[in-house]
């Protein structure tokens, strides 16, 4: 008797396996190892427990709590469609549980199918509820974003004769909502460029990085020079400001770095406001951190008032400007080492911009174990120089020398 309750429990647990996943699914070790998540194996344990349980245990013992949490756990993690074939498992093992015994018209055993068909039905509706939320944030990112990159547009790859690659990437995945910014505008005065990153982040800092962008696309058409143009973005975030009230009027501020490629010249000139240092990389891998010969305090900060200094470079043929926010250099690895780009770039050589910030990018989330805790912008700006063939040799920064598979 004992053995036959046990083939028929073995034929149940079979069932009960193609019911939940289906054909290919069946098999239940070998879904174990292709998927990797125990999640998706708890509810079809879960049953298979409680069959493997009544089959042993005296009868005066249960395994119904077993099959209730079954369907109930599924409701979050899996489809609707998966989330009945549970909740059917659930019911039809009890069923043929007390069909087996011989006591499926009592009042107890009856009671308990009850309680999973109740169960089974209420993670439906939790299945239902979990999917229509996710729906609504969805369509929420899809909004947010959208408004985040008519504020951020992609600049085109050329603009005045240089070649222009920019990215924005979010700590969270999913997620493109926040206030580090980049724009690029070729003017009469050459091609200008504004990174930055505005205190705070929501819907506030999203303003914020609007009225910077406005303002200088406005200002870098009109103004002569690149210190001016910092101070019209200041003008902009004090009229600002006067829109505002408590803390962000108090404390908020932005830090920026302004460059200007003048065309047909081989130089760089930059207004730095408090922000991380950008790196101009050479054609020969060398590289240079450019430090502002004098500080100055970010935008908005309302401390004084000090005249803008640009300071100026040389940008010669092969060289590629580097510009980021803090959410690069201030990316930590598990023991809390931050990031260095100038470190990691030093003597490396890449195609062009957009390769440059690919292999960067890659090269933070090997760093970081794909942890960011803040966002980034990154801008890079080269000066093709002329017969350069494309691509040139590329040099992974990624798993380089020992660091590779360690």
């Amino acid at each position: 008797m004992a053995d036959e309750r046990r083939r028929g429990t073995a034929g149940r647990i079979d069932a009960v396996g193609r019911a939940v996943f289906g054909s290919r699914e069946g098999q239940l070790t070998s879904d174990g190892r292709r998927t990797g998540r125990f999640v998706r194996m708890l509810p079809a344990l879960l049953i298979l427990g409680g069959l493997v349980f009544d089959s042993l245990a005296p009868p005066n013992f249960t395994a119904v709590p077993l099959f209730v949490a079954a369907p109930l756990i599924a409701a979050p993690f899996f489809s609707r469609s998966r989330t009945v074939r549970t909740g059917i498992a659930a019911v039809l093992s009890v069923i043929a549980m007390r069909l087996s015994d011989g006591t499926s018209t009592q009042v107890v055993p009856v009671i308990e199918m009850l309680t999973v068909l109740t169960a089974s039905v209420l993670a439906l509706v939790i299945n239902g509820v979990v999917r229509r939320g996710n729906e609504q944030l969805a369509s929420a990112r899809v909004i947010a974003e959208t408004a985040m990159r008519a504020v951020l547009p992609t600049p085109a790859e050329r603009i005045g004769g240089l070649q222009v690659a920019a990215r924005y990437e979010a700590a969270q995945a999913d997620e493109f909502v926040g206030g580090d910014l980049y724009a690029v505008a070729d003017t009469p005065y050459g091609v200008r460029v504004v990174v930055g990153d505005v205190r705070g982040k929501g819907l506030g800092a999203v303003e914020a990085v609007a009225v910077i962008i406005g303002a200088f696309r406005e200002a870098a058409e009109q103004e002569r020079s690149l210190e001016g143009v910092a101070q019209r973005l200041e003008r902009a975030l004090a009229r600002e400001g006067t829109r505002r009230y408590g803390l962000d009027a108090m404390e908020g501020f932005i830090t920026a770095v302004l460059a200007e490629i003048p065309p047909g010249s081989a130089s760089l000139r930059l207004v730095n406001r408090g922000h991380p240092e950008p790196i101009l990389l050479h054609a020969d891998g060398a590289l240079e951190v450019l430090a502002p010969s004098v500080p100055a305090l970010p935008l908005g900060m309302d401390l004084g008032v000090w005249p803008d200094r640009a300071d100026e470079w040389a940008m010669p043929a092969g060289a590629t400007l580097l510009a980021f926010t803090d959410g690069l250099s201030e990316a930590r690895d598990p023991n809390g080492v931050f990031y260095d780009p100038a470190a990691r770039l030093r003597g490396r050589i890449f195609p062009g911009p957009e390769e440059l910030l690919s292999a960067l990018t890659d090269d933070v989330r090997l760093h970081t174990g794909g942890r960011t805790t803040d966002d980034m912008a990154l801008i890079a700006v080269g000066r093709p120089a002329e017969g350069q063939p494309v691509p040139r040799t590329t040099v992974k920064i990624v798993g380089r020398g020992d660091d590779a598979g360690r």
